[in-house]
């Protein structure tokens, strides 16, 4: 009986060891705190953010980037639909990541291995990864990237990971965020934006500086994503649907 009840203390004992060093790492990889802090105000910067900046000092240039982050009620809806159509069109179904999408883009991927890889980072996932991730493609990276959208998803509503993505992604050389974007290129506010003014920002997302220097390619895909737009109607009283529900969380 003494043996089987120290086994018995043994095992408790090695299980909250276990326990212990599995909140330790997911503390280390899942920045829990700042994830939650993200539903009171918007972060003093981004990881990205930062690298850029250090790019450029370490160049001999100015810091300065332009930065303006904004409520989501303060984005034109227009530019909302846009984003969403052209980065995540499953944004409202899925919970941090889009397996489907994953899956097609492994399958196109295989299918053309000598082409540029696509490939099927949500929303959710993007903004980890601009907030406090690095842009290598590791492994390691991609699954703290994981890890981390997925727990935004449990603790923060969908209207507040997209308004913090909205205003803080880069739109171009020192321009972060959908204001500043919004003030360099059109001269108005990120509320004002028309329809074809918001696609031709959505398009540029996923390489700014690569598509601002080709204007062809740039206008080709925000004339797709313009045509999108048209089919998918309005999607931002998704989010105040979601707001009117009252989220729990």
């Amino acid at each position: 009986m003494s043996r089987l009840r120290g086994a018995s203390r043994r095992a408790r004992l090695l299980l909250l060891i276990a326990g212990g060093l599995f909140l330790l790492l997911f503390g280390f990889v899942v920045p829990v705190p700042r994830i939650v802090a993200l539903r009171f105000s918007p972060p003093a910067t981004t990881a990205f953010l930062e690298a850029r900046r250090e790019r450029l000092v370490s160049a001999g240039k100015d810091g300065r980037i332009d930065r303006r982050p904004v409520p989501l009620a303060k984005v034109s809806p227009h530019l909302v639909t846009a984003v969403l159509v052209a980065e995540d069109s499953r944004f409202f179904t899925h919970h941090g990541i889009d397996w489907d999408a994953v899956k097609a883009a492994r399958a196109r991927n295989r299918r053309y291995p000598k082409r540029r890889p696509v490939g099927a980072s949500t929303v959710t996932q993007q903004l980890a990864k601009n907030l406090w991730l690095s842009p290598d493609r590791s492994w390691v990276r991609k699954g703290r990237e994981a890890a981390i959208a997925l727990t935004m998803e449990l603790l923060l509503p969908k209207r507040t990971i997209l308004a913090h993505y909205l205003s803080g992604i880069e739109w171009g050389e020192r321009v972060y965020g959908c204001e500043a974007a919004a003030r360099k290129y059109f001269g108005v506010s990120a509320s004002a934006l028309t329809r074809p003014q918001a696609a031709w920002l959505a398009a540029m997302i996923p390489a700014p500086r690569l598509f601002l220097g080709n204007p062809g390619r740039h206008e080709r895909r925000a004339a797709r994503i313009l045509s999108r737009m048209a089919r998918a109607g309005d999607l931002r009283p998704l989010l105040l649907e979601e707001a009117e529900n009252g989220d729990a969380r």
